[in-house]
């Protein structure tokens, strides 16, 4: 299915190479936009617009990864760094403004007491995306045999 347009919300995760590969690859038949967007979670007890100079920077590299890896891929994609309360309400709204047609996460394996996580961002996204959502999960890591 052609996309004209596909989000990627990245979180300088292990995962976000893939996801950034996954979506340039999709986008490359139809000439489709890609959007990778880093969303700063910020506190209740600051302003939206506060500046949060080692948050900014994060994002800044994890945008920065995004786009190496996209011009590994042969592929230009548009960045953004945004400031918001919550992550998934804020690539929701996001894929409403730019009315796009794929979302691509990328989830790195983690476990929280025990037990696989998807984190909060993912089922909000899954629940509320106007779009189809893709969900690219990092491999396992198998223990080596002795």
């Amino acid at each position: 299915m052609p996309y004209k347009s596909i989000l990627v919300p990245v979180d300088g995760g292990s995962a976000d190479q893939q996801a950034v590969e996954m979506a340039c690859r999709l986008a490359k038949k139809p000439r489709s936009k890609v959007y990778v967007i880093y969303v700063i979670q910020m506190s209740r007890a600051l302003p939206l617009d506060a500046a949060l100079g080692s948050e900014t920077e994060k994002g800044e590299a994890a945008l920065s990864r995004a786009e190496r890896t996209a011009d590994e891929e042969e592929y230009e994609i548009e960045t953004e760094l945004l400031q918001a309360r919550e992550v998934g309400p804020a690539v929701v709204e996001e894929a409403v403004e730019r009315e796009v047609d794929l979302i691509v996460m990328g989830l790195s394996y983690r476990k929280r007491f025990g037990q696989f996580t998807l984190g909060e961002a993912i089922p909000y996204v899954l629940k509320n995306a106007p779009c189809r959502v893709l969900i690219s999960r990092e491999a396992i890591a198998v223990p080596e045999k002795a």
